[in-house]
């Protein structure tokens, strides 16, 4: 028998003791940025309520809570149990759970999200696992909306708080940039993958999915966001700066050399 997957004790950790996920895409310029742009995203390609929808992944329900009020059906799955206790608790149908591993049935989904499990998929071979779960439990026709962390994040990133400069963060960029890994621990995250557009695409095509369409989500400014709220002090959810960082997002999508300049993409494929 086939023994289940078995997520690292130092995501499992990191997510429990080390951070709030539940305030990561709302306590920020550039985390509501990310949230804007994934909403009207999935709403451009969701099929009507009440499809159902899988949010593998999805932590403490930010997306799920969202969906549901648009009227879906929705269940969430995640491996944390700090995620699912908080996703229960925000009213989301919520269990434990693996993306290398589902419990819902053959074909028995309109829409799967894996919003976030791919970037703590270190192995090529798990991220496939994972894709190929997602394969099996949508229906015939059905949506896959699959996001990863952009190679290039952490060097945006670091330049906008300034902490390039420090020996070990430009330690861990650097090998990021070079092998796409980051090893748990390094740069106060957790173990996780770094995409190029060109091995997500790639992956969701050697799953089986076809159609695919790719997308910068935050798009070319939102280090500007993170460097102006960073060192000014400024909330910038509302601010000029935020809308036009947002039109910038909007306006590179027909751009594709434009996608590195993104924190995260997010893919679409069907069954």
């Amino acid at each position: 028998m086939t023994q289940p997957p078995v997520v690292a004790p130092e995501i499992i950790a990191f997510y429990t003791d080390g951070y709030d996920e539940a305030t990561r895409l709302t306590s920020s310029a550039d985390g509501r940025l990310e949230l804007v742009r994934t909403q009207e995203l999935l709403r451009r390609y969701l099929p009507p309520a009440p499809a159902v929808v899988l949010d593998v992944g999805g932590g403490p329900g930010v997306h799920a809570r969202w969906l549901a009020g648009d009227g879906y059906d929705v269940c969430l799955v995640d491996p944390v149990p700090r995620h699912v206790e908080a996703a229960r608790g925000a009213g989301c149908r919520a269990e434990a759970g693996d993306a290398r591993c589902l419990a819902a049935g053959d074909g028995s989904c309109d829409v799967v999200l894996l919003l976030g499990p791919l970037y703590h998929l270190l192995r090529r071979q798990d991220r496939l696992r994972a894709l190929a779960e997602a394969r099996r439990v949508l229906k015939p026709g059905g949506l896959l909306a699959a996001a990863a962390i952009s190679r290039y994040a952490s060097l945006f990133e670091h330049t906008a708080t300034t902490w390039l400069d420090r020996g070990g963060v430009r330690d861990a960029v650097v090998d990021i940039l070079a092998t796409g890994r980051h090893e748990a621990g390094r740069k106060g995250f957790t173990a996780a993958y770094f995409h190029t557009a060109d091995e997500l695409t790639d992956e969701l095509g050697r799953a089986g999915f076809r159609d695919v369409r790719l997308y910068g989500v935050e798009g070319p400014a939102w280090g500007l966001l993170k460097a102006v709220e960073r060192h000014t002090g400024e909330e910038l959810g509302g601010s000029a700066m935020f809308r036009a960082a947002l039109e910038a997002a909007r306006m590179a999508e027909g751009y594709p050399e434009l996608l590195a300049a993104g924190s995260h993409l997010l893919a679409f494929g069907r069954v």
